[in-house]
């Protein structure tokens, strides 16, 4: 029996689905091009675009911004730093306890977000870490570390022998090996975990909000949750600075977009 397929109703239905999931977005950025008011007063279409959302955004929230983008990228370099080296330790020396290792590694990704804020707060007061980009770094770092650990160590698990081998008989040591052999080979993995600790970094507002109490250091997205409040009179902006903190993360997802999907499966069949 044939099966009948019905190409042009799927591709309408894949259509109304994918117009559904993007409305959000399409609605976001509509607001912000929209003259300053309440979101009743918003029309479908920006017929007559008002860019002083934006002056106000770049204006108020223009530091959060720079907050928020020298957080991410610190964090991706402390998780990087640490995980990278951890991941090959576990994939490629014989460590009696390195799958109870890494069964901690994935545990501690299961513990809430909030009970790990709480705890580092009291450690931060007492280390005046409080209020500080490097304490939002180290504290965002410890929720990418687990997963770049993850990440990588399924990739290097994966390489031969031989390819590491070789540069040592061309008579590179174990640290030359791993970083003109195995770092180039581990590529995708790398800007797997270093997108997933970014996006995460950027998006972060529970360490944000525990950790910061002055607005001498504040990300974008306590900026925005600040703008908002039972009454807000001006949408137009609040909608800006979130079409504005929304463009790194897109931009990095279509550059990065290839090698995410070969990182995320690079170590799964060796």
């Amino acid at each position: 029996m044939k099966t009948v397929k019905h190409p042009l109703l799927h591709t309408v239905l894949g259509v109304l689905i994918l117009a559904v999931l993007l409305f959000p977005i399409y609605w976001m950025i509509n607001a912000s091009l929209q003259p300053g008011g309440a979101t009743v007063d918003t029309g479908w279409f920006p017929l007559e675009p008002d860019l002083a959302g934006y002056r106000t955004a770049l204006a108020e929230q223009g530091d959060n911004l720079l907050t928020s983008l020298t957080v991410a990228l610190g964090s991706v370099v402390l998780s990087l730093a640490i995980a990278v080296p951890a991941a090959y330790a576990l994939a490629r020396f014989r460590i009696r306890w390195a799958n109870w290792v890494l069964f901690a590694v994935l545990i501690s990704q299961m513990i809430p977000g909030i009970v790990i804020s709480n705890a580092l707060y009291s450690a931060y007061a007492d280390l005046g870490l409080l209020n500080s980009i490097p304490g939002l770094i180290l504290a965002d770092s410890s929720a990418g570390i687990p997963f770049a650990i993850l990440i990588c160590r399924a990739l290097m698990e994966s390489l031969p022998d031989a390819v590491v081998e070789a540069a040592m008989v061309d008579g590179a040591g174990p640290v030359r090996a791993f970083v003109a052999v195995v770092l180039p080979i581990s590529r995708n993995a790398l800007i797997t975990a270093g997108l997933f600790t970014f996006l995460f970094t950027w998006s972060d507002f529970l360490f944000a909000l525990t950790l910061t109490t002055t607005e001498e250091v504040r990300p974008v997205t306590l900026g925005i949750y600040n703008y908002l409040g039972a009454y807000v009179a001006d949408w137009s902006s609040v909608m800006a600075t979130a079409v504005l903190a929304s463009i790194p993360a897109v931009v990095l997802l279509l550059i990065a977009q290839k090698y995410v999907a070969a990182g995320a499966t690079g170590g799964a069949v060796k």
